[in-house]
């Protein structure tokens, strides 16, 4: 393969056009052509290229043939949470690549089908998932890897985020969540908070999710945004929409630790993933930006509330060496840098021809949350099994290939100079 990696980008609504901007930075990967249902999204990725490198990639409104095409290398497909797994099979089977953006399934079939199909083909299909890369994330990772809080017993995680506007206005701003919203009810969002907790507790390297429990609240919380803002004789006010306002899960892994989501996007709040790992030798938590460590913080006895010391006081010599690396070089990309770094890592992974960080394994993994915890809401919050999508190879898988990218642990000879 050349140098430069060409790259088709299906899908390119806002989300999209801010992985767009995020690859116009990077000087080895050129966005050959752009895809979408709508004609004017195309235009506008199109028109967004040319701004930002200088050249007008092709438009397709067909992702079956972009696939096929002889100028692309791989695929980014950022649409919406149901049309992921048709476009990944289509761009797997031409032999492509593709990152797929962030978001569960909705059966177990379609991820079985994803999974056979990378197996069959041989062609990786890695889950955009860019939580994975946020700087305090690839920290919290290195602490675990080196064994700071001990023997990993409980995690924690969510997606907390007032996302009232986004979904109630998403019919005439063409966005996918209204409708979700409108007929499911479920953990729907699991992967920011799945992702980073998955590499924390060597998920389908040595371990695996064995079973899911969730419960759902009432939803009240569209509705009124709707009476509130568009007024109580608005179309969509006597709206039943499915999705509760708060969704609880809870899963259990092989080795027994157990795992806390919280989904939380239709209620009046203030953003927060909610991250907590805790183990034998120590804890962290997200949203007090701080971390305990047993024998090495001073003694909750003694020092009370001031015995939390702040993750920053870790990070000179915990944090990430990608990090340390990307900070050097200037932070760039979305959402604090993670956006870019996930990208580079697909791009890393296709360029070199080496197996992706996240994988399909992964991929399927953390999608399925989403049906399964449907299932369990269904049937009154009664546990379900998980299924093992590496059909046994997670007891005993090869190690990962080091990369300065890699999750299932830190690879410091990468970063050697």
């Amino acid at each position: 393969m050349d140098k430069t990696i060409n790259v088709a980008v299906i899908g390119v609504s806002g989300r999209g056009l801010g992985l767009m901007s995020n690859i116009c930075d990077m000087e080895d990967v050129k966005i050959t052509v752009v895809c979408d249902l709508y004609e004017d999204r195309m235009e506008n990725a199109a028109n967004l290229v040319m701004e930002l490198r200088g050249y007008r990639p092709d438009t397709c409104g067909d992702y079956k043939e972009a696939v096929k095409r002889s100028d692309v290398d791989c695929v980014i497909t950022p649409s919406s949470w149901t049309a992921h797994r048709e476009i990944a099979i289509a761009s797997m089977k031409a032999g492509k690549p593709v990152g797929m953006e962030v978001g569960g399934a909705c059966s177990l079939h379609e991820i079985w089908e994803l999974v056979r199909v990378s197996e069959e083909t041989g062609v990786d299909c890695m889950m955009l998932e860019n939580c994975c890369y946020g700087r305090e994330e690839l920290t919290i990772l290195n602490m675990v890897k080196q064994g700071l809080f001990g023997e990993l017993i409980h995690c924690q995680g969510g997606y907390q985020h007032d996302l009232r506007h986004e979904i109630a206005t998403g019919l005439e701003n063409r966005h996918y969540r209204f409708q979700n919203y409108l007929h499911r009810n479920g953990e729907v969002y699991p992967t920011h908070e799945i992702g980073p907790i998955a590499k924390y507790l060597d998920i389908n390297r040595g371990n695996r999710f064995v079973s899911l429990t969730s419960m759902s609240s009432k939803a009240k919380g569209l509705r009124q945004w709707i009476v509130d803002n568009k007024g109580e004789n608005h179309e969509h006010a006597s709206l039943d929409f499915a999705q509760g306002d708060v969704v609880t899960t809870m899963i259990k892994c092989a080795h027994g630790e157990t795992i806390f989501l919280i989904h939380d996007t239709s209620l009046p709040r203030v953003y927060s993933r909610g991250g907590r790992v805790q183990g034998t030798k120590g804890i962290w938590m997200e949203d007090k930006k701080s971390v305990y460590i047993d024998g090495v913080s001073p003694s909750e006895h003694e020092a009370g509330e001031d015995a939390w010391e702040p993750l920053e006081s870790y990070m000179d010599k915990y944090e990430h060496p990608l990090w340390k690396e990307f900070r050097s070089s200037g932070v760039k990309g979305g959402h604090g840098g993670m956006d870019f770094l996930v990208l580079r890592a697909f791009f890393e992974s296709v360029l070199n021809q080496t197996p992706a960080p996240i994988d399909v394994y992964d991929t399927a993994a953390w999608m399925a949350v989403t049906c399964l915890s449907e299932e369990s809401v269904a049937l009154g919050s009664m546990p379900v099994a998980f299924p093992d999508f590496t059909c046994g190879k997670w007891i005993d898988r090869k190690d990962e290939a080091p990369s300065k990218y890699g999750l299932s642990k830190v690879f410091q000879e990468c970063f050697e100079a």
